[in-house]
């Protein structure tokens, strides 16, 4: 067997190597994230009762009843509901292990920004619950009430339904104000920049105003008091990703001219 057959074995032993232990630290990333998510669910069934109970006791809840009108209604929203706390106590944890594995192929300054996206991932997201639930979701909630008022009907809710409804507008909007994030990230790998998103300022605009006329009420003030968040956001987007992209720049030519250095020393 010849030196160069046994050198390109060798290269492919390594790569598939390389390829398996990245897939095993990927199943230990999945691994763990379960787990944490697994104990927090435990402390999700546990908070989930009276967490239960201060949503019945203030508006809107407290003015309906709530109804079951399946024998496995009451145990799915419980279970719905200590997923959902599950998942936002996990949160930081989850997002830790992920930083954890991509970190080898970062250099050292990536390393330390995308540990940042960490806690701004988790503040913005809890941001955007708190939004939703106690300015979005009342909203909503009254603009039907009072739809259904006018058309005589009888307000019958299940709690299902309820939740459904509540969760429906509350978990989008959560994601929605993760936009600073993801732009921020998009930016550190090359695939956007803040001149593509001025020069895509008007049509962002028009998709967040959709949006916001897509999960609010159909009136004005509730689309505009929604559209406005999301348009802040898209701006503050943009001055993060100017801030990344003149970091990043100055890190290449940082990079450049140590490279042409050592080339002249080397001459």
């Amino acid at each position: 067997m010849s030196l160069a057959k046994k050198g390109g074995e060798v290269m492919g032993q390594e790569k598939e190597m390389t390829l398996v232990d990245h897939l095993g630290d990927l199943r230990k990333v999945i691994i763990r994230s379960l787990s944490v998510v697994g104990v927090a669910l435990v402390i999700g069934l546990v908070v989930a009762s009276p967490l239960l109970d201060y949503l019945k006791a203030v508006p809107p809840a407290s003015g309906i009843a709530w109804n079951v009108f399946s024998p496995w209604d009451a145990v799915g929203i419980y279970m719905k509901c200590a997923l959902v706390i599950a998942l936002a106590v996990s949160l930081p944890y989850v997002l830790h292990q992920v930083w954890g594995f991509v970190r080898p192929g970062l250099r050292p300054e990536e390393q330390y920004v995308a540990l940042r996206y960490i806690p701004g991932a988790a503040a913005l997201f809890l941001l955007g619950v708190a939004f939703a639930y106690f300015i979005l979701f009342p909203m909503a909630y009254g603009f039907t009430s009072k739809m259904a008022q006018r058309m005589g009907l009888q307000e019958t809710y299940g709690v299902i339904q309820y939740f459904t409804f509540m969760f429906n507008i509350i978990l989008p909007t959560a994601l929605l104000f993760q936009l600073p994030v993801v732009v921020l990230f998009l930016t550190r790998l090359g695939i956007v920049t803040p001149s593509l998103l001025r020069r895509m300022r008007k049509v962002a605009y028009l998709a967040l105003v959709a949006i916001a006329v897509l999960v609010t009420p159909p009136d004005f003030i509730s689309d505009f008091l929604v559209a406005i968040p999301l348009v802040v956001l898209y701006e503050l987007s943009i001055l993060l990703s100017a801030r990344a992209y003149r970091q990043q720049q100055a890190l290449e030519g940082q990079a450049a001219g140590e490279n042409n250095v050592s080339s002249v020393q080397l001459g």
